[in-house]
């Protein structure tokens, strides 16, 4: 499922020793394409390029649906989409790929595997074709900024924005105005809606609030809204401290010590017991709007919030770029740019957008007419784009795919009740700054 965020930390930590060995030396490489080099590509015969993604269901569809209107567009040009599965199946027969000099032409890839894949010499920088005065994208800075940082590494852009999404508070409207609580909109007052909305209603025992399996790895987010800093741009670990200490209590106090909320555990995603009317509201992926539709189908009203603040507003960033592999001949580079390129354009990402509940990746959408009318109707999508102002990605640094691995699983026995907040600071600083080191 593509509405949560689902990337596999300790998978990315393997693709990242794995690739170590399989740099540009073992890839049927080219030089990264100069505009001068560019001027002398031409598509005057078919090309077929393969793109590997993680899309499934209806977002496969839609994506299947957009290559054939590429098609269309551009004849000489055949898109293979080769679905992968999942993120963790993608990531690991990419990795493969690297090593047996088989990369595909393009991909989906997070920006951490795309600090890998830069490290070993294997995806164009695609600087060069943003820029170009033929084949250039000159409204690149039409790109929401967030989405602009996640691909951009020193000063050069590795990929275009794909499906993005960020997290939002999701609640039953008709739970909420039960207890007579207006929707939530600061830690204090998500603590109080959850406490409220902990009882029987209907005569249903409900839980009030729920959060992703995943949360642990989402500490970024609530240090940051506490204040604080998780790690700093230049390797400095300061998520112990006072904001660290307050963000995990503000979890553990709900999950371990008053049970106000729960992990959705076995249920796998939180949509799920959310449709059952288990919980009041929960925490998790603005592109599980559709899931949550199945899940609820006409039971109670439901809509998203923007993710309640405590001393300031944070909002983590999530999904894929399209990454194109410097192993391609020039052709085939420009065949991919060109749909990479269509893949973003106004048109197109406000299509994907609607069809997939991810969000436009151009600024220009937001205060379209046509996206402003897609959005009075179906009032749930809101939320996301209201918090562009506050999103922020994962760090471009080396090493810190594995120290979100190993943090990440500290934080999780926090979470659990398995240690102590203290402890577990201490434990995740010793093993973070042990993880930069290296």
């Amino acid at each position: 499922m593509k509405r949560k965020k689902i990337i596999t930390f300790l998978l990315s930590t393997v693709i990242a020793m794995s690739l170590a060995g399989c740099g540009a030396s073992n890839q049927t490489s080219n030089n990264n394409t100069s505009s001068s080099a560019l001027a002398n590509v031409k598509i005057d015969k078919p090309v077929t390029i393969e793109f590997w993604h993680a899309m499934t269901g209806p977002a496969e569809k839609e994506l299947q649906k957009l290559a054939d209107d590429f098609h269309k567009k551009n004849p000489n040009i055949t898109v293979k989409l080769v679905g992968q599965g999942d993120y963790t199946t993608l990531s690991q027969k990419l990795m493969a790929a690297a090593k047996a000099k088989t990369s595909p032409v393009m991909a989906q890839a997070y920006s951490n595997w795309m600090t890998d894949y830069i490290n070993n010499d294997l995806i164009e920088d695609l600087t060069p074709y943003y820029d170009d005065s033929k084949v250039g994208m000159q409204n690149k800075n039409d790109i929401v900024k967030t989405f602009l940082d996640d691909i951009t590494f020193d000063g050069k852009l590795y990929g275009v924005p794909f499906n993005k999404s960020t997290e939002v508070l999701v609640y039953n409207k008709d739970y909420l105005d039960s207890v007579g609580a207006k929707v939530p909109t600061t830690w204090d007052e998500l603590e109080d809606v959850a406490k409220k909305t902990t009882t029987t209603i209907n005569g249903k025992k409900v839980i009030g609030l729920g959060f992703e399996n995943s949360v642990s790895g989402d500490m970024a987010t609530y240090i940051k809204q506490a204040g604080g800093n998780y790690i700093t741009n230049d390797g400095k670990v300061e998520f112990n401290s006072a904001a660290g200490k307050k963000a995990l209590n503000f979890l553990t106090d709900m999950l371990v010590k008053n049970k106000t909320a729960r992990l959705a555990g076995e249920d796998s995603y939180m949509s799920t017991p959310f449709g059952r009317g288990d919980v009041a509201m929960y925490i998790g992926s603005s592109a599980g709007v559709s899931y949550i539709s199945a899940a609820v189908k006409d039971k109670f009203k439901w809509s998203t919030a923007v993710l309640p603040k405590d001393v300031k507003a944070a909002s983590p960033f999530q999904g894929t770029n399209l990454v194109i592999f410097k192993s391609a001949t020039p052709e085939e580079k420009l065949a991919a740019w060109d749909f990479a390129k269509f893949l973003s354009s106004d048109a197109v990402t406000t299509e994907w957008a609607e069809k997939t509940g991810y969000v436009p990746v151009r600024k220009s959408v937001l205060t379209s007419t046509a996206w402003k009318s897609y959005i009075q109707k179906n009032p749930a999508q809101a939320a996301a784009e209201e918090q562009f102002s506050s999103g922020f990605n994962d760090l471009h640094m080396n090493g810190y795919t594995k120290v979100r691995t190993d943090v990440s699983a500290i934080f999780n026995d926090v979470l659990i009740g398995k240690r102590t907040v203290t402890d577990g600071l201490n434990a995740a600083e010793t093993a973070a700054k042990n993880d930069l080191k290296n």
